[in-house]
Formats: structure tokens, sequence, C-alpha cells
């Protein structure tokens, strides 16, 4: 399949079907299923998948093109977009045994958005402190633990739970990965949905894990190296945060065409307002931190480390395409006026959507803490005992609060 179709495919449907009811999902706060049905009908729902399980193997380049352009029609579309190429998905076709890239990618194709089980509420950006255990058995494994702003709870059927596994012998062997399906096994309860500011047609969701038993087959296992390498696992979400720096730049480009056509149309003072020189400079700084950022993202996403983007220049990406998001948004209502502080404006959806990117997907602080120890070449302790989980591996979640 050709890249170029697969953007364009993206556009269209942006602009025909996602834009239009972008409004309408942010106001009744539903998760929009007719556009999911049309991401799987157009092949974008696991573009990425290897051909070998069904998908089209698309780049990461291509891939966070086309979430750009859903972006712009639609924020909450986009993230599922996000989830159903990057994340979660890329660390099952890449460290999954057989029969698990055969089930997800089954899944994902169809539209599934696979819910990523880190967060927890005593363990946010440190997310090597959670709680969870996963403990084995002869049969399997039983977990028990509480998740936080799980993205997709409760309408996701894939999910993808990481915990603490506690060995027969009851030795701490370290984080794993563990897959699972909704319905297959009781004891994945989803216990509450957290309202949100923005990208409000997304669940997030507060999850109870009670005594949930796992067959030994749910073991997220990379077949090349050790059955349960959590620092493997996690290089997987270098994608995630692209894509998570893509859906931001859509949205940011999103508010600066807004912008431009409102100064153009609308005068003040008997001229329209594209005349007054400081609403000029206004839009040319937003012109030039949209680009700055659709640069980095690039080129983040057209690099290659084991199989990832780089994670240095991921890291670029995710906290310069989310800060110009709460900028040129913000900058878009302000040039709305009045009417941008309306409900009724869709530039004031876009800031609260905007809001989100520098917090999910890696906070700003955290991701510079990673991007200032590759410049050092030395671990960043982050407690005052210094003994922490340090910058330079620091495994960030995709859920809200530890994002």
């Amino acid at each position: 399949m050709n890249s170029a179709v697969m953007v364009e495919r993206a556009r269209i449907l942006s602009q025909t079907q996602f834009a239009p009811n972008a409004a309408r999902i942010d106001q009744e706060e539903i998760y929009p299923w007719d556009n999911v049905q049309a991401l799987a009908d157009a092949g974008l729902a696991g573009m990425t998948i290897p051909k070998d399980q069904g998908g089209l193997g698309i780049d990461w380049l291509t891939t966070i093109q086309a979430v750009e352009e859903v972006a712009k029609g639609c924020s909450v579309t986009a993230r599922i977009l996000v989830e159903c190429n990057l994340g979660a998905i890329a660390a099952i076709m890449r460290y999954g045994t057989q029969a698990q890239r055969a089930r997800a990618a089954d899944l994902v194709l169809q539209g599934d958005k696979p819910a990523i089980c880190i967060t927890e509420p005593g363990a946010g950006s440190a997310a090597t402190s959670m709680t969870t255990t996963a403990q084995e058995t002869v049969d399997g494994f039983v977990i028990n633990g509480t998740k936080h702003w799980i993205t997709g709870g409760g309408v996701s059927k894939l999910y993808l739970i990481f915990a603490r596994l506690i060995d027969r012998l009851g030795h701490d062997r370290g984080i794993a990965g563990f897959m699972t399906v909704a319905g297959d096994a009781p004891g994945l309860i989803i216990a509450q949905r957290e309202p949100t500011m923005g990208i409000r047609g997304m669940p997030e969701a507060r999850i109870e894990l009670r005594d949930l038993k796992l067959p030994k087959t749910a073991l997220l296992a990379d077949t090349n190296s050790q059955p349960y390498g959590f620092k493997a696992l996690m290089s997987a979400y270098n994608s995630q945060r692209t894509g998570a720096a893509a859906v931001a730049l859509g949205l940011a480009q999103a508010a600066f065409e807004l912008a431009r056509d409102f100064v153009i149309e609308r005068e003040q003072f008997g001229r329209p307002l594209a005349e007054f020189q400081g609403l000029q400079w206004m839009l040319a700084d937003m012109s030039v931190q949209i680009e700055a950022a659709r640069a980095l993202l690039y080129r983040a996403a057209a690099s290659d480390v084991d199989g990832f983007p780089d994670p240095q220049l991921a890291a670029h990406a995710k906290i310069m395409a989310s800060e110009t998001a709460v900028k040129v948004t913000n900058d878009a209502l302000q040039m709305h006026g009045a009417q941008g502080y309306s409900r009724n404006c869709a530039a004031e959806r876009l800031v609260r959507d905007a809001r989100m990117f520098t917090i999910g997907g890696g906070t700003a602080q955290i991701l510079r803490n990673l991007v200032a120890s590759n410049i050092l070449q030395r671990k960043l302790p982050q407690t005052r005992d210094g003994y922490a989980v340090m910058a330079e591996s620091t495994p960030v979640p995709l859920g809200i609060a530890a994002e």
C-alpha cells in the first residue's frame, strides 16, 4: 500500500466525518464508535501491524502523518488511531508470542484500542513504584492491584497489564507485562470513569484487579531473550510518544487555521483584524512554532533505534509539540476574543484538548529529565536519597497522571 494513499485517506475522513462530529463527541462525552469503524474500514487501524499478521506494515513516519491529519478534525479519534498503531500494539508485535500477536492483531484490525495498565494511584511518573503484583502459580498468574487513569478503560477489549512478578518462591522478579482480553477471565473491574477537562470522548478509568487469574500464555514474552524484560517492553513507547506529539501537532494546526480564517473575516474599526500588526505577529509566531514542532516530530518518526524511534528524538518531539499545542491553541482562542471563550467555538475545545499533552504520554518535566540525562551521559536520581528510577530508563506510562 502506497504511504501517500494512507495519509490521504486519513485527511479525507478527518474533513468529511471526524471534524463535523468532534463538537458532539466532546459535549456528550461519548466514545466515537462510528469513527472507529471508519478507521478500520479504511485500513488505518492496525496499519503498522506486519503483513504476516494481516496488517500493512506501514512505517512510523507515515503513521504519524496520518495521525496528524486525523487530529486536525478530532482529537479523540486521533488518540484512538495512535493506540491502534503505536505503544501497546507495537510492543506486542515486537515481543509477543505468535499466539499473542495473532490475537492482538485480530482485535486491533477491527478497531479495538488497546488499553495499557501501568499507572497507579501511588505510582505516576515513578512507574516502577507500582504495587500491583502478579503471583506465579502452577497454572499461571494471579494479579491484584489498582490501576488509574487507564485510557480506554471500559471500551477497550485488549489490555496490557504491568505488574510486579512474584515467583512461586516469593521472589520479586521485577515488572512484567501481561496480555489479556476483557471477558476472558473475571477479576478485571472497571471501577470508575474519571471526568476530564478535554479529550472528553475518551474514557479514563480506574481499574481494580481482584484475583485476576491469567494463564501462563498471558506473559508477554520476548522470544529472543528473557521472558519478561520491562525495559525492552517500555522501549515500544517511544513510538507512542511520537504518536502523542502528532495529535498535539494536528490540533495546533487546526487552531492556527481557525485563527487565520477568523482574522481574515472579522472586522473591527472598519477593517479586517488581519490588518492589525499585533495579530499578524501572533500568526507568524504560531506558524514558526508549528513548523519547528513538525520538523522535530518527523525526524523522530523517521529515526530507528532497535526498531523504534530514537528515545532522545522522541522526547524532543513530545516536549516541543505538546507545549506548542498549548501556546497555539491559547493564542487562537485569544484572537477570537469573546467568541473564543464560548463553548460554541471550536477554539475553546482545542484549548482543553491540548492541555492534556504536556501531561499524558510523559510529562514535559519528566521528559526533560530524560533529555538531560542523555546529554550528560549519566543517571539523574530524582529523590533525596538517590534511590529512584533514573531519567535514562524511566518508563513513562500512557495514562494521564504519570505520563
